[in-house]
């Protein structure tokens, strides 16, 4: 979809177009390929769309500006380019955030947020300010394919092996600088102090065994948005649309049904 912009961005759109709507965010480093297993299993009387964002899989991969506004001003321009006025926003991860910073700017335009394995922000996060500091300041293209691995396999548990090394070669072409400039542009973001703000009814989506955003973050998040229904997956980690996905996509339908 080329946007208003001049950005080209790679999607999925599948299902009734006058239907309600999902647009899925992936996190940092994925492309909207890593949403196949659960576009197979949606029904098609919704609408469902996956996005590769900016710098990711088979979109525009500009050579700067990689922050948190410019992912959520990228999704505006891309419901424009669509005609679609109001959607319900799932984001992954760090992609969670773009989706917050999306629904705060332009509510009327959001019916909901679906939050998975988000933090209530990176700033100050040691584990991502240390592999910034130590992996990615000497990062050069083309990424090595063992470190695109190692990303998958640390935040992730088991999937099957043709899934995961077809998620490796869309994370291989996110290019040097876009991992860079996304993760520093995370953990310059926080918007804690405005999420009382968010009146759109709000889902979390969290994994019981995630590592990477912990029972103590999970707890930071909820505090922050207190009408935020939590739903949690017993023995799945940080990916839960990769790791089961049909339990995913069944709460993503009946979150859809309950908001609109």
């Amino acid at each position: 979809m080329r946007l208003a912009s001049a950005l080209t961005l790679s999607d999925a759109d599948q299902g009734d177009r006058a239907a309600s709507t999902v647009v899925m965010l992936p996190g940092p480093l994925d492309s909207w390929r890593c949403y196949e297993p659960v576009l197979e299993r949606l029904p098609p009387t919704l609408r469902a769309v996956a996005i590769s964002q900016r710098g990711h899989g088979d979109s525009d991969k500009p050579d700067a500006t990689y922050t948190v506004q410019a992912f959520a001003d990228d999704l505006l321009a891309f419901l424009d380019a669509l005609g679609l006025d109001r959607v319900v926003v799932a984001g992954h991860s760090g992609a969670g955030l773009f989706a917050r910073r999306f629904a705060l700017d332009h509510p009327e335009r959001v019916a909901g947020l679906v939050l998975e394995s988000t933090p209530l922000t990176l700033r100050g996060d040691e584990r991502l300010e240390s592999m910034v500091d130590s992996v990615l300041g000497e990062l050069r293209d083309p990424v090595d394919i063992e470190l695109a691995r190692r990303v998958i396999a640390d935040t992730t548990r088991a999937l099957p092996a043709e899934f995961a090394e077809a998620m490796v070669h869309e994370t291989l072409k996110v290019p040097a600088h876009v991992w860079r400039e996304t993760f520093a542009g995370l953990l310059d973001y926080d918007d804690t102090a405005e999420l009382e703000r968010l009146t759109v009814p709000v889902r979390v989506i969290w994994g019981d065994a995630d590592d990477v955003v912990t029972g103590d973050k999970l707890d930071a998040l909820l505090d922050a948005i207190p009408h935020a229904e939590l739903v949690t997956y017993a023995g799945i980690g940080h990916s839960p649309h990769w790791e089961d996905p049909s339990r995913f996509a069944a709460d993503l339908a009946r979150f859809l049904e309950h908001v609109n």
